[in-house]
């Protein structure tokens, strides 16, 4: 045997099994990774995660803006970290309609990824002020049929779910509306509060306070079924378009080459924390449903959504400009 051979298989044996990657893990603080702006649905579901994990994995686990680029900033920081799950991101659907939408993307949306697991989904509601003149969803079609070309929405970013689903809606009923950006739901809140734009997509959990408080009027679920949480309001599909169905997901991921015993670790630790009496009192009182599956689940749901939202994208002709 030559001497690099001996040197290799020594190196082989002296190498720590599987398991002990996963029981050392992890040795100084996690990053997780938020690619929007604060103030939005991404930070109400991961601050009671993050909370939890701190307490049971001995080491602090804070969560670090990195917004812009729609998601593109914080995802391609994640991409390019070390692969040993010190550092991870949440993404929501945007992930997969990045993957159409920008076809020059510093990272490929699937191979440069370690899905650890879909932690949860979240209705969109259809909201306006409490001001406006539009009391339904029904009055919304109408209001944009009378005046195309005039009635603005907000979107928490170029190519977010709550920008595309309300090209969905266009594209399915011929539509013409103006579409205004915001960097995450935070703002985009803000400017619609402040009578910046006429009406919104946006994920429940980031809008009920306001609907709670009175600001805010639901018109419509973008869903498949009514929220537990807002029982009253109908459906997009109850309100005059049969099949509407959009939900918000969210997604933990790690770098690609991430050893499969700490994304195992993760998975196992995330859906820990979520189901903790106080985290999930938490999470479900935003109205999120409490997903956690597998990483191999994660990765399965996060290619077909890919396709699903490539549909989308290619006829409703979104763009990021």
């Amino acid at each position: 045997m030559h001497r690099r051979q001996v040197l290799l298989a020594a190196a082989a044996l002296s190498a720590p099994a599987p398991a002990v990657f996963a029981q050392a893990f992890p040795t100084r603080p996690v990053r997780f990774i938020m690619p929007y702006a604060p103030g939005g649905s991404s930070e109400i579901l991961a601050r009671p995660i993050a909370q939890e994990l701190t307490r049971n994995l001995g080491q602090s686990v804070f969560i670090d803006f990195k917004p812009g680029g729609g998601t593109t900033i914080g995802a391609d920081l994640v991409a390019k970290s070390a692969p040993d799950g010190h550092t991870i991101v949440m993404m929501l659907s945007a992930h997969a309609i990045n993957a159409t939408l920008m076809p020059k993307l510093p990272y490929d949306t699937v191979r440069d990824f370690a899905p650890i697991t879909i932690a949860a989904t979240l209705p969109l509601v259809v909201v306006v002020p409490a001001q406006s003149p539009i009391r339904s969803f029904q009055d919304l079609i109408a209001t944009a049929k009378a005046r195309p070309g005039k009635l603005t929405f907000a979107s928490a970013g170029p190519g977010n779910t709550s920008h595309l689903s309300v090209e969905y809606l266009k594209s399915q009923l011929g539509l013409d509306m103006i579409h205004v950006p915001y960097k995450g739901s935070g703002p985009a809140i803000i400017g619609l509060l402040g009578g910046e734009v006429d009406f919104m997509f946006d994920s429940l959990s980031s809008s009920l306070p306001q609907i709670k408080g009175g600001k805010f009027r639901a018109l419509a679920m973008a869903s498949s079924k009514r929220s537990r949480i807002l029982p009253e309001v109908p459906t997009v599909a109850e309100s005059g378009v049969p099949g509407f169905d959009v939900s918000v997901w969210y997604s933990v991921l790690a770098a690609a080459g991430t050893p499969a015993p700490i994304v195992q670790k993760l998975n196992a630790e995330i859906i820990r924390a979520m189901k903790a009496p106080e985290a999930r009192e938490k999470i479900e009182g935003f109205g999120y449903d409490i997903v956690g599956n597998s990483p191999a689940e994660a990765d399965a749901f996060i290619r077909a959504e890919i396709v699903r939202w490539a549909k989308v994208v290619k006829e409703s002709g979104a763009t990021v400009n």
